[in-house]
Formats: C-alpha cells, sequence, structure tokens
C-alpha cells in the first residue's frame, strides 16, 4: 500500500430551493439562492488544490428530479474540472437522487463512476491499493439493511463502503437503509464513506465511520460550518481527517435577552449589537444567515409581539448596516414573557382578567374542541406535507398536532399581548 488523500462529501444538494427567501430581493437573498452551487464549486477547488487522489460522494448529489438539464450540466462541468486535474470521482445516489426520483440523466464524464442500483458495485484503484464499495438507491425510500449484501473486503486492499443511510434514525433523519453501527464496524472495511445525515460526525476510529454533514446548510436547523471532510491514509491507516469548510452561507441562531429593557429603542439596540457580534465572531467571512430569538421577561411584551414585522424590519437593517452580504436575518421570534403572569391577569376585575378566564374555560371546552377539531383539523389535512413537515409557528404546530387546547393557549397569549400593548 502507499500514501494517498481523498475527499469525502455528501448531502450537496445541488440546487436545493433554501427556506425563508419568499418574497425577498437584493445580493444577499441571491447569494443565498445560489449557494449550494457555489459551495460544490468551492469543494472542487479545494479537491484539486489539496491534489486528492480521488473524490467521493456519499448520497444525495440532487435535491430531487431536476427543473431542467442546467442542473446536470453544471455537475458535469465540474467533474470536468475534476478530469483535467486527473483525479476520479465516485458517486453514489441517495433518497433524493434516487434512480426513480431522477427523470433526465446525462452521459458522466469517464472520470466519475456511479455505483449500482440493483446491487453492490466495487471500483478498484489498483495503483493505490483501494477498494470502494457502493449501492445506489434505486427508490426513495429503501428500507432494507444494504450493508449485509456488501462484498467482503479484499485483501491487502484499503477497503471503502459508501453508503446512505439513516443508521437507526440519527439526527431525526428518515431511517433509509437502515444499519447499526455494528454492522459498519464488523463489516471488515477500513473506511465508512456515509451520506444522509447533515451533521458531522466520527461514529468510530479504527475502522473509520463517518459523516462528513452536508455540503451547505440550508435552513435555521443548520448551523456551523458546513463541508466535506479530508482523509489521509498512510500505509493502510486513516492517520489524519479534517474538516474542508466549503459553505458560502453560514446559519445562526442568536438568542438575545431583553430582561429589563422597558423601551423598544433598547430591544433594538440589543438586536444591532447582537448581530454584529455574531458575524464578527462565527461569520468567518461568509454571508451570516441568522434566527434572532428575542426572550426575557419584559414589561413591553405586549409591544414587542404587536410590532414583529418593525422588529424584522429594524433587524435587518441592522445587517445591511454591516454590508450588503454580511448578514441577513430570516425570521424575528418575539418569545418573551410579560411581567405579570397569567395567573395574576386572570385575578384582575377588569374586562383583561374577564378575558382571560373566558379563554381559560375555552381551552378545557370539550365541545369547542371537537368543533375546532371538526374545522381546523380539516384544513390541515389540505396543506402540503413540506408545510406541516417543517410548521415553526407555534400556533401552526397545535394545529397540525391537533393540540387544539395548545392553540387556544397560544392564541390567546397572543391576543392578550396585542390588547396590553394597545391599552399602554
Amino acid at each position: 500500500m502507499t500514501s494517498f488523500r481523498f475527499v469525502h462529501t455528501a448531502d450537496i444538494h445541488l440546487d436545493s430551493p433554501l427556506k425563508g427567501l419568499a418574497g425577498h430581493e437584493g445580493r444577499a437573498a441571491e447569494r443565498i439562492r445560489t449557494a449550494t452551487r457555489e459551495a460544490f464549486d468551492n469543494l472542487v477547488g479545494q479537491v484539486i488544490d489539496e491534489e486528492a487522489s480521488f473524490f467521493i460522494i456519499a448520497g444525495d448529489l440532487y435535491d430531487g428530479d431536476w427543473r431542467d438539464y442546467q442542473t446536470g450540466l453544471f455537475f458535469v462541468r465540474q467533474m470536468g474540472r475534476l478530469a483535467k486535474a486527473h483525479i476520479p470521482a465516485f458517486v453514489l445516489y441517495g433518497n433524493h437522487d434516487a434512480e426513480s426520483q431522477i427523470t433526465r440523466r446525462l452521459a458522466l464524464p469517464e472520470n466519475v463512476k456511479a455505483f449500482a442500483t440493483r446491487r453492490p458495485e466495487t471500483f478498484e484503484l489498483k495503483q493505490l491499493g483501494v477498494a470502494l464499495h457502493g449501492h445506489s438507491f434505486r427508490q426513495r425510500d429503501i428500507a432494507d439493511n444494504l450493508v449485509p449484501a456488501y462484498p467482503e473486503p479484499i485483501a491487502k486492499m484499503f477497503n471503502i463502503g459508501v453508503l446512505h443511510t439513516g443508521l437507526g434514525g440519527m439526527g431525526g433523519h428518515a431511517n433509509y437503509a437502515p444499519c447499526t453501527l455494528d454492522d459498519l464496524v464488523n463489516k471488515g472495511y477500513d473506511y465508512w464513506a456515509l451520506g444522509h445525515v447533515h451533521q458531522r460526525s466520527i461514529l468510530h476510529e479504527r475502522p473509520h465511520v463517518v459523516f462528513p454533514g452536508n455540503l451547505q446548510g440550508r435552513h435555521i436547523r443548520e448551523t456551523g460550518p458546513k463541508g466535506a471532510s479530508l482523509i489521509t491514509v498512510d500505509e493502510g491507516e486513516v492517520t489524519d481527517l479534517v474538516p474542508l469548510h466549503a459553505d458560502v452561507v453560514r446559519w445562526a441562531f442568536v438568542s438575545i435577552s431583553v430582561d429589563g429593557c422597558d423601551r423598544t429603542v433598547d430591544v433594538i439596540d440589543r438586536v444591532r449589537d447582537a448581530v454584529e457580534e455574531t458575524v464578527s465572531r462565527d461569520a468567518d467571512g461568509r454571508l451570516l444567515a441568522c434566527r434572532i430569538e428575542i426572550n426575557g421577561r419584559t414589561e413591553i411584551h405586549g409591544q414587542l409581539l404587536a410590532s414583529r414585522e418593525h422588529l424584522l424590519a429594524e433587524a435587518r437593517a441592522a445587517a445591511l448596516g454591516l454590508g450588503e452580504e454580511a448578514a441577513w436575518v430570516e425570521r424575528v421570534v418575539v418569545a418573551t414573557e410579560p411581567v405579570l403572569d397569567p395567573a395574576t391577569l386572570r385575578a384582575r376585575e377588569d374586562a383583561l382578567g374577564d378575558l382571560q378566564r373566558m379563554l381559560g374555560d375555552a381551552s378545557e371546552d370539550a365541545a369547542l374542541l371537537e368543533q375546532l377539531n371538526a374545522d381546523i383539523g380539516e384544513l390541515v389535512h389540505k396543506l402540503p406535507y413540506e408545510v406541516r413537515a417543517d410548521a415553526e409557528d407555534a400556533v401552526l404546530k397545535a394545529a397540525i398536532n391537533g393540540d387544539y387546547a395548545g392553540l387556544i393557549r397560544e392564541a390567546s397569549g397572543y391576543l392578550t399581548a396585542r390588547i396590553t400593548a394597545e391599552g399602554q
């Protein structure tokens, strides 16, 4: 065996629509829209610069069927860059780019090898003493453990298993091609190049079992640095494994306490300071896409709830003040609490106290809850799957989950806050 380096990536999701951009314009929004392509372009450049011996894509290169051939042409163009540098690439198709998902196809350059979908396939790089074993998805919802059918390791070679798997549902991901860590460790391979789980994780060493994470964060649940893994092998042993950060947009969750604030202008000042600090600390020269959560107990809880649109505009203005491509605010969440707790409000002998008691009774009214289930439940079932799966608004989530008592509680908190704010 000899010494070599290779790059392992997965979950690129080329041309995936990043969430939270509807209706937004400007250079920052456009940068986010093209982020998956730019990140892949960056990664291919790093593969060439690092003089990697080969390149592995462990599933979900694409995000689903192509809208047109431009997605495929972009990938072929990038593989042409690798071909010019004499770097072979090995592609395994996962649930998002399964054979049944992609109706358009383009011939791939000769340096690109795609693993078969009907049975595991092995590719050998004899000059390096490397064997790569993989099994692409034929359809999206693979429910079987694919590992037992993978071939036995080839003696005196560095064996790499390429697999797209939920590995028991890690990180809340769908458990496609389920298997266990023991299945992988006991297979006898030297390295498992996994895909599907979007959080970078080294699950085992010698043999190495690795999720590189996705290449580019696409929404607020994919925060922090994103990229691929660069692996160094010396005489059949992994001697180094480091991340290659290729992302062009970095997502961050910014939590801001407004305890003690009694003026909206003070809250806005804290938002501005927090955005600036987060860009300085976390962006690493990239565009920072962030969600801001305002929390804490404050006298102006009602005012903040009633002025979320204004707060979002102020937050975006603060981001623009740092430069048009320094930061972009996806959403502002008001999660503050009133100084007066609900029990105190219910005890009041005025209209607000009457409203609190009425709303409290409503959440325990069986007939009302049944009526809400009949009316709202029917509407919820008509929502697209993506809307139901990705719902983040507390009221909408309660409706989707059939928690109508919770829906009333969430709505009553907002209603009380609006009334309180208007009375101040």
